[in-house]
């Protein structure tokens, strides 16, 4: 798969990751968690295939741990999860929960989610990326909305990721953020990228345009991914699923010439969105 470096550190991830969200919040049923194995097992088989979760994602981190730690995957996983409370000691108690519920004592990236009182967890986390429990320290909103802030955030703290939003029909973090991103040498993780799911929804109810298959795109969802991973700015992005066929056919479309890719999907976007 196709791999990008993280910018302060030349780690490599591969570019297509998975998120957590509403797909890993379940009950203890063995046929649900053995899919939700096999998803995982899809992601890390290129090895630091990052899963990305959060406490607002209910029981996500704690079926992720549980099936990290069963299945004996964890060395593979990069994992990335988020602090999302207000004041210091919360956030210091909502983390260790977060240590607790992945089974680990090293967190590859915490991220202040939604920027939720950035200040006061990034000053926690300076310390804790010193003392080598977390290894990268970063910031997201999923809200174009929010989007000045983000940015002045960027400008402001060291950070080694930004999580946001990008999708074919959602570009605004093309006209700012992902160009200074890219300047300042911070790792881009792209939620939402099949438009918080209603796009992908949409087009799926056509047919895949003609030049798709001269990009490698087999599907509407492989066509968006190699939109968003197309952008050079872009390192890693998750689309959430708890289904291994849809993970499978997610992890193809970092297959093949992304940078033509994306230029045949902008030009036959002009005429759609």
């Amino acid at each position: 798969m196709l791999q990008r470096a993280i910018p302060s550190t030349g780690e490599m991830l591969p570019v297509i990751g998975l998120g957590t969200y509403r797909g890993f919040d379940v009950g203890s049923d063995a046929a649900t968690r053995g899919r939700l194995a096999d998803v995982l097992k899809l992601v890390v088989a290129n090895k630091n295939g990052m899963v990305d979760s959060s406490p607002m994602y209910g029981r996500a981190e704690d079926v992720s741990g549980a099936l990290l730690q069963q299945h004996s995957l964890r060395d593979r996983t990069f994992i990335a999860t988020k602090v999302w409370t207000s004041g210091k000691d919360r956030g210091i108690s909502q983390m260790e929960k977060s240590f607790k519920f992945f089974r680990t004592d090293r967190i590859d990236l915490m991220q202040v989610h939604n920027l939720v009182d950035t200040r006061a967890h990034l000053d926690t986390l300076a310390g804790w990326k010193k003392e080598g429990r977390v290894r990268y320290v970063g910031v997201t909103h999923y809200h174009s909305g929010a989007y000045d802030e983000l940015e002045t955030t960027l400008n402001r703290e060291k950070l080694d990721f930004v999580q946001l939003n990008y999708s074919l029909d959602d570009r605004t973090a093309e006209q700012r953020l992902l160009p200074l991103a890219l300047h300042k040498g911070i790792a881009v993780i792209v939620n939402v990228p099949f438009g918080g799911g209603g796009l992908l929804s949409q087009m799926s109810k056509e047919p895949l345009p003609a030049f798709a298959r001269d990009i490698g795109a087999e599907s509407w969802a492989q066509l968006l991914l190699k939109f968003v991973i197309g952008h050079p700015a872009v390192t890693v992005t998750i689309p959430g699923t708890g289904n291994p066929m849809h993970m499978a056919d997610n992890l193809a479309a970092a297959d093949g010439d992304i940078a033509s890719g994306r230029e045949a999907i902008l030009k036959w976007a002009k005429s759609r969105f």
